[in-house]
């Protein structure tokens, strides 16, 4: 079992950065691949970045690459997100996932567990 808790959101201007912080617990925290997710109001919950379990490779969408970075840190069972540059259209709800499926890190379905969100708001 994981436990996951997201926090570091808040509301920013346009150009800000927000670094975004997912406490895990639980065993086998260390052995699964990690992603973010952001879900605006009416839309289908999205991709932003992960990292993969073994590589420790990172992958983002194309609507964040250059500007968001995912990062973890093991020892402290820490994942991190560090936004740059932030944009209005990047204002959602923020989700930390954790998964076993190392191959599909952009498919939410994948995912065994998730945190609770939190929320991020980039003015214009």
């Amino acid at each position: 079992q994981v436990q996951l808790v997201e926090s570091g959101g808040g509301l920013v201007q346009a150009g800000d950065s927000l670094r975004l912080s997912c406490a895990a617990s639980g065993r086998t925290f260390t052995r699964h691949s990690v992603g973010w997710f952001r879900q605006a109001p009416g839309k289908e919950r999205e991709f932003v970045a992960g990292m993969r379990w073994s590589s420790n490779a990172t992958y983002s969408s194309d609507s964040v690459k250059g500007r968001f970075t995912v990062s973890r840190d093991n020892a402290k069972s820490m994942v991190y997100l560090q936004m740059n540059s932030l944009k209005p259209e990047d204002t959602a709800v923020y989700y930390c996932g954790a998964t076993l499926d190392h191959l599909r890190l952009s498919m939410s379905r994948t995912y065994n567990y998730w945190g609770q969100g939190t929320q991020v708001t980039v003015s214009s």
